[in-house]
């Protein structure tokens, strides 16, 4: 990464005989700091699941990392999702690298933590390529982060850095023959591969003796051979360092210095401090390749073009014009230096420049089933479908569902927002659209912009409503043919109130929906609506849009014939408010889970101690897998105990532990008082259309008795 004054300072602490590890550009890690996996840390031992960095050479080659013996937390760092086998689009692309606070924060809990305000990303939407940076080693990305980006269909890297003194004599061991380079280049495919993760960011920013780069070449080649055999669609990215003279020397640029590394690999990842011609010159040099040329953007700032920060976009609007590819580093930088009014302001808003930008590069649904319940990942409660089940502060970027593509702005007097207030219907959060509304005005926002072929077959749209008596809310589907014929639907459980509007006509057909009935109560005033469509074969459905209108009802407006069509009457601007809480849409009615009988269930690593008073404290690792292995994992599961007594006629309250990606959870210190005789754990199935297992469906954990536990 290129020399700044901050990174300086880092240069010069590390020289002194008792300075504490350095700390990445940006981070605010207090001196000396020791993280979780630091010693006295012992991996083999249960302890509430952790995400970290392989730190040395030893370590990496030993694959203790991999042992399930070695390692207790190996089961909850693995994606639930599968790599992005597609390759990469033939066009520019853009590559977001991490580099937050060091690494390893709010999201080294695989299972969570409790800060709602915790970092996060939810503009996927703009994304090819996601890079878990920090400054060990092996930076291996926690599998949050992979869940939520491969939803999205965004590949994720983790990073391979060696950096001073120490980073050159790794180097030389590392690459002592050719051999030794090969063996440490299949040590980081086996990580990726096992892991769930798309490839590497390669960063050897340090100088080398010539004598070396022969087998520095081999370890890129081999890396990027054995991770394309192991993980179809993967990718090994060059950071632009070192020469192939040996010499650190940034090139800011693809030339005949770094030309030899690219050509064996996936890309180049330029260094930041490139002038105006570097990218045209660089996409000469690339050839048919220029769209892997990845030209480096700091978003603090410093020394790169344009000045980063709120005007990241200078540089990308100059990339959009030369056509290659751009690597954001340090997005974080809106978090970190607290930019005005709040976070979430802030990020939607620096992002938002991207999008002006370069415009949308992902597009969902692709394929059947879709869900999206709009979960960012963090929160202040819990609900599952129309049910809240916990009510305190959480994160979690593993529970983001498919994120919206709103432009957060107010429009005409309405505003759409992500509202962490209200009690959502699944999730967090849910989309709230509020503010005021002319009486004959139809307001429509998009959300999705998808790329579903339809088959002609009929499908099935759920979604939630929580609205005033008078706001309307509906969603539209647009349809689009290979012929360029194009067609909209409107969904609605009203629809007269959208076709008695002037823009009505915008509309190809409409579909009423009729209300769902849930198979678990709906609370909190939460509506499930239920449509049928049937478009015709050789459509794609491109986009999926909210839409409101204000609703008339009998004697409230006097100034209208009824129909909302006096000028009086349409232009009158009325307070509207409406939510939605989830959107479904498949070609199935109904989700078949498999019987509790079906499952495993285990528990291991069963431990108890005192608790306060007289209460004991339990701590568990729960696994449950099919007898039928050959079916497909869920999309995940809620967790649940209950805390059983003597007393038969008492019924036990029903407790939300938290949410599982990978078929394992660890319990820990469970709070246990001296009347529960057993432990009841419920682990809920939720599928990919967003419906979930009926508690008294789905598989248990029985821990009984407790008291010869103890």
């Amino acid at each position: 990464m290129p020399f700044s004054p901050r990174r300086l300072l880092r240069r010069l602490r590390s020289m002194l005989p008792s300075a504490a590890p350095a700390a990445a550009a940006g981070e605010e890690e207090e001196e000396g700091e020791r993280r979780p996996w630091e010693p006295p840390f012992d991996a083999s031992q249960p302890a509430p699941p952790i995400s970290y960095p392989i730190t040395t050479l030893a370590a990496l080659a030993s694959r203790a990392y991999l042992s399930e013996a070695g390692n207790f937390h190996l089961p909850f760092n693995r994606a639930s999702s599968s790599p992005r086998a597609a390759p990469l689009p033939p066009r520019r692309r853009i590559l977001a690298c991490h580099d937050f606070r060091g690494g390893y924060r709010d999201d080294a809990a695989p299972q969570g933590g409790h800060d709602p305000g915790a970092y996060a990303l939810w503009h996927w939407h703009l994304i090819d390529v996601f890079v878990y940076f920090s400054h060990y080693l092996v930076t291996l990305p926690p599998p949050c982060w992979v869940n939520a980006a491969h939803l999205h269909g965004v590949k994720v890297l983790g990073t391979f850095i060696t950096e001073w003194e120490k980073g050159a004599e790794i180097c030389e061991e590392m690459l002592a023959t050719e051999a030794s380079a090969q063996m440490y280049a299949e040590r980081l495919t086996e990580l990726a591969a096992y892991l769930g993760f798309d490839g590497w960011l390669i960063n050897i920013e340090v100088k080398l003796d010539i004598q070396f780069i022969d087998n520095l070449k081999e370890f890129i080649n081999h890396l990027t051979k054995t991770m394309h055999a192991a993980v179809p669609g993967s990718l090994v990215i060059w950071y632009d360092a070192i020469t192939i003279k040996g010499a650190l020397d940034w090139q800011n640029k693809l030339n005949e210095y770094n030309k030899p590394f690219f050509d064996l690999c996936d890309g180049l990842f330029s260094n930041y401090t490139w002038k105006a011609k570097y990218p045209q010159e660089s996409a000469v040099v690339a050839g048919e390749r220029k769209y892997d040329v990845y030209m480096g953007i700091d978003v603090y700032g410093r020394n790169t073009f344009g000045g980063g920060q709120w005007n990241t976009n200078v540089a990308l609007d100059l990339l959009k014009k030369d056509d290659v590819s751009a690597a954001i580093f340090a997005p974080g930088w809106v978090y970190e230096t607290k930019q005005p009014p709040n976070f979430r302001t802030a990020q939607n808003r620096w992002w938002g420049l991207v999008q002006e930008s370069w415009g949308v590069l992902q597009s969902y649904p692709k394929q059947l089933p879709f869900y999206s319940d709009f979960d960012q990942g963090h929160g202040y409660q819990v609900s599952i479908e129309g049910v809240k089940v916990y009510g305190a502060p959480w994160d979690n970027i593993s529970c983001q569902s498919f994120q919206p593509m709103l432009k957060y702005a107010g429009d005409r007097g309405l505003q759409t927002v992500i509202n962490f207030e209200d009690e959502p219907y699944s999730g967090g959060n849910c989309v709230t659209v509020k503010g005021s509304l002319q009486q004959n005005e139809i307001f429509s926002e998009q959300l999705f912009n998808g790329g579903l072929s339809m088959e002609g077959e009929s499908v099935y749209v759920f979604y939630s409503v929580k609205a005033d008596e008078r706001s309307g809310l509906g969603l539209s589907l647009d349809l689009s043919s290979g012929n360029n014929e194009s067609s909209s639907i409107l969904i609605a459980d009203d629809t007269a109130a959208f076709t008695r509007k002037k823009q009505h006509r915008k509309y190809g057909s409409y579909v009423k929906a009729d209300k769902a009935e849930p198979h678990t109560p709906v609370h909190q005033n939460w509506v499930v609506y239920k449509a049928t469509i049937q478009p015709s074969a050789g459509f794609t459905l491109t986009g999926i849009n909210i839409v409101c209108t204000m609703k008339t009802t009998s004697g409230t407006d006097p100034e209208t014939d009824g129909d909302g069509s006096s000028e009086a009457g349409a232009n009158r601007s009325l307070h509207y408010h409406a939510s939605l809480g989830h959107v479904s849409i498949r070609n199935t009615e109904e989700t078949e889970f498999p019987p509790a009988r079906s499952w495993v269930t285990e528990g291991d690593y069963i431990s108890w101690s005192n608790g306060s008073d007289e209460s004991k404290l339990a701590s568990l690792k729960i696994s449950w897998e099919l007898e039928n292995k050959q079916q497909a994992p869920f999309m995940k599961y809620n967790v649940y105990v209950e805390k059983l007594t003597a007393d038969s006629n008492a019924k036990a309250p029903r407790i939300f532990l938290g949410v599982a990606s990978v078929q394992v959870f660890y319990v820990s210190d469970l709070e246990v008082p001296s009347e529960v005789t057993a432990l009841k754990f419920f682990i809920q199935p939720c599928g990919r259309d967003g419906s979930c297992q009926g508690l008294h469906e789905c598989p248990k954990f029985h821990l009984v008795p407790v008291d010869s536990a103890m």
